[in-house]
């Protein structure tokens, strides 16, 4: 569902995820040991890769630290992970100037209230299905599937196909 959609997507170089409620369904598991279990669809892992492939960027922005997210932007050679994170929007200003990128270069993916001044501040804010109502009312776009089932690779297809970098990348699939 497109609510507000002005930003021209074929300038998108750079995806900021969040993680908790985005990459995943937002439950965390704490085993008596202390460790944290977290679980990742492959759908979205295999969207980041075509993401990838088709030129861009991506990050994660989280407000909590997380080994299992560590090692899953490891896992799926995320260069910029930003863990325990409770002011976004500093830490995606920061990130762009890093890059030398533009507020209009990046889409933000979130869920939650301290997701809001990041996607109202990029060139393309989204919120995911399960998103809370005031995140779902500024986000720009707002996907079908909630977070931790396919709501990162939904953005990204919904990218790629409306930027005209879609058919290229499905010639590996098809040949």
């Amino acid at each position: 569902m497109v609510n507000k959609l002005s930003t021209n997507l074929e300038t998108i170089e750079l995806l900021v995820l969040d993680v908790d409620g985005v990459l995943t369904d937002g439950q965390l598991v704490l085993h008596g040991d202390g460790r944290e279990s977290k679980c990742f669809h492959t759908h979205d892992g295999h969207g980041i890769r075509m993401w990838q492939r088709a030129g861009g960027k991506t990050a994660l922005l989280s407000g909590r630290y997380s080994e299992p997210t560590q090692r899953r932007a490891e896992q799926l050679e995320i260069a910029h992970v930003i863990q325990n994170c409770h002011f976004k929007l500093p830490a995606l200003e920061a990130l762009l100037e890093e890059l030398h990128l533009k507020r209009e270069h990046v889409a933000y993916v979130g869920d939650d209230l301290p997701d809001l001044p990041a996607i109202r501040f990029a060139g393309l804010g989204v919120a995911t299905a399960n998103a809370v109502d005031e995140v779902k009312r500024e986000a720009d776009y707002v996907t079908m599937r909630p977070g931790g089932q396919g709501a990162v690779r939904e953005t990204i297809e919904y990218i790629l196909k409306n930027s005209g970098r879609w058919q290229a990348l499905m010639e590996r699939y098809l040949a």
